[in-house]
């Protein structure tokens, strides 16, 4: 998988800022919103089968924030934070360009 230089930025920067977070700050986050700009840009949906596919390409059918290597949420809850968004937590049924597979 190639990874761009502006992508790997923001991932870059988005671990970055979570990191420095204390564990109690990432459990009781806000959760993120669709209308989020940072969501928008990178084509969050709460629910993965409304990603718009001419616009993302990137998405395949079955890939959602539960099964993405960023997703720091536990199995089987219903949401989880994510680093990309500053630790937010994201609805595990959701999808975003930021989306890396779990090795």
């Amino acid at each position: 998988m190639s990874l761009s230089r502006r992508r790997f930025m923001i991932l870059s920067a988005s671990v970055a800022s979570t990191a420095a977070l204390p564990i109690g700050a990432r459990a009781d986050a806000p959760t993120l919103a669709e209308n989020d700009p940072t969501a928008q840009a990178l084509g969050y949906k709460m629910d993965a089968s409304k990603v718009d596919k001419a616009k993302f390409p990137r998405y395949q059918t079955g890939q959602t924030c539960a099964n993405c290597q960023l997703y720091q949420g536990k199995p089987g809850s219903a949401e989880g934070p994510c680093p990309t968004y500053g630790g937010k937590l994201v609805n595990a049924k959701g999808w975003c360009n930021s989306y890396v597979k779990k090795a």
